[in-house]
């Protein structure tokens, strides 16, 4: 299933399908809101033409992308993503796609995948660096059970985990224990960890698809909450990973009929899940961030952290951007929502992390993202506003190198903070997003198309529901 060679033609392409004995190619593309689309063909379909012509699409079926009467779009895979599928039952070679305007014959200014292409070729021409790495750890829940249905006259959700705190007293036939408490799950061996052996297959499943995992644990809530580490890799390489990522711990999931999350807080009361962002900057061999200043940092790496942390609120309408990705944003759950930096403190919005000393391992994470970002389009704004901050020297300020969650409130005053909902994110990014357009790496009409699309579709839809807590606390008014 590997790519353990290099596909560096659309004849290498053509030939590890028919290597493979695939049957059968399934393309698959981001839309604009994140979620991974598919077509499949047979594969004596693939040809060079394939590659370079592409097939059509209806681009008004899909969210944010074109009106009715505009609607032809086209895929075209990129040959060097080639991968045997694992989960299809018939051999199946799989690549990822670019769109494409079949009029113009020139890419989609709303392909997520463009733009993390274009924010890799600005990078170059800066000429500050020639790659940027990026190494997301996106959390999720393992659930065995998923219900919710919203009507007019109804509304709830009821999810469910052997795990689950909640069901020490269930009679299981029998009740077995070892159920994690609430902030208890990380990480006691099995038999509290029950779920051990599902996260090795997942990763073994990784493995197999050219995907390098550096290591797989419980993470802090009950409930299944489990996080699988895996390998950096560079801005666009990493977003397809990213994709790779999520389409395999579902999918292992569900062949053991339980269900995978990546929803940011789907339980009351405990953590939730985020997807840590780590960064880095290299020139040929040279890691750029490595230096004499604060923990370890460059005044390239140290400028990187201030251009993040001042466009912070704008980007967050892209890293963190549903609604319920601000029920994660919270105090008391390791949310980092101030928007400070520091050493070793998961406290601040930005950790640079100290595990190792060797200038190689030195980057910066930002902590704030959640893994129901579009990971083409969050990248590529992180990558431009730390560009930023280096091209405007910007200075990060003094490090925060306190439990933020215990300052005094004189002094968590003077620390900005996250967005407190996804509509004053959205807000943000409509004033502050010039950093954004530079290079062409995002459109006007992208950012316009993003803030429209959620605040019509999901933030004043949220604002409208009644919410089954509104009848706990005002039916008897």
């Amino acid at each position: 299933m590997t790519t353990a060679t290099p596909i560096n033609s659309i004849k290498d392409a053509i030939d590890f399908a028919k290597d493979n004995n695939a049957v059968m190619a399934d393309l698959k593309f981001m839309d604009f809101l994140g979620t991974w689309q598919h077509l499949t063909i047979p594969a004596h379909r693939i040809s060079e033409d394939l590659f370079e012509e592409g097939l059509g699409i209806d681009g008004s079926s899909l969210r944010a992308w074109q009106p009715i009467q505009a609607s032809d779009m086209q895929v075209r895979p990129d040959h060097t993503t080639a991968r045997m599928d694992p989960f299809c039952r018939e051999p199946t070679v799989s690549f990822i796609c670019n769109v494409f305007d079949p009029i113009t014959g020139q890419p989609y200014s709303r392909d997520p995948r463009y733009i993390a292409q274009k924010a890799e070729n600005y990078l170059k021409t800066t000429g500050i660096a020639d790659t940027a790495y990026f190494g997301p750890e996106a959390e999720f829940f393992i659930f065995d059970d998923i219900r919710y249905s919203t009507a007019t006259q109804h509304s709830f959700y009821k999810v469910d985990s052997v795990e689950g705190a909640w069901n020490t007293g269930r009679d299981e036939g029998p009740n077995l224990g070892y159920k994690p408490a609430h902030k208890g799950g990380y990480f006691p061996v099995a038999p509290n960890d029950s779920l051990h052996d599902l996260r090795t297959e997942m990763s073994l499943v990784l493995e197999a698809c050219g995907i390098e995992v550096d290591v797989h644990h419980h993470e802090v809530a009950t409930g299944g909450q489990s996080e699988i580490g895996i390998r950096f890799n560079s801005l666009v390489r990493m977003a397809d990973d990213l994709q790779w990522f999520k389409y395999v711990v579902k999918n292992v999931a569900r062949r053991h009929n339980k269900t995978v999350t990546f929803m940011p807080k789907p339980l009351h009361g405990d953590n939730g899940s985020g997807m840590h962002t780590h960064m880095s900057l290299w020139k040929g061999s040279q890691p750029l961030f490595a230096g004499e200043g604060y923990a370890g940092m460059s005044e390239t790496g140290l400028q990187f952290i201030a251009g993040i942390l001042h466009h912070a609120r704008a980007l967050i309408a892209l890293t963190n951007p549903t609604t319920n990705s601000f029920k994660r944003l919270v105090p008391g759950y390791e949310a980092p929502i101030r928007l400070a930096y520091s050493s070793r403190n998961r406290s601040a919005a930005v950790r640079i992390p100290t595990y190792a000393s060797s200038p190689k391992a030195r980057r910066m994470e930002f902590r704030t993202p959640d893994a129901s970002s579009n990971g083409y389009l969050a990248f590529a704004a992180m990558l431009m506003a730390g560009l930023d901050g280096i091209e405007k020297q910007m200075d990060p300020g003094a490090p925060l190198d306190k439990d933020i969650y215990n300052l005094p409130p004189e002094e968590l005053a003077k620390v900005p903070s996250a967005p407190a909902n996804l509509e004053e994110a959205l807000v943000a990014l409509a004033e502050d997003h010039e950093f954004l357009l530079r290079g062409d790496v995002f459109t006007e009409d992208a950012i316009e198309a993003w803030i429209t699309y959620k605040m019509e579709k999901e933030v004043h839809p949220a604002n409208l529901h009644p919410t089954p807590l509104e009848f706990a606390m005002y039916y008897d008014v």
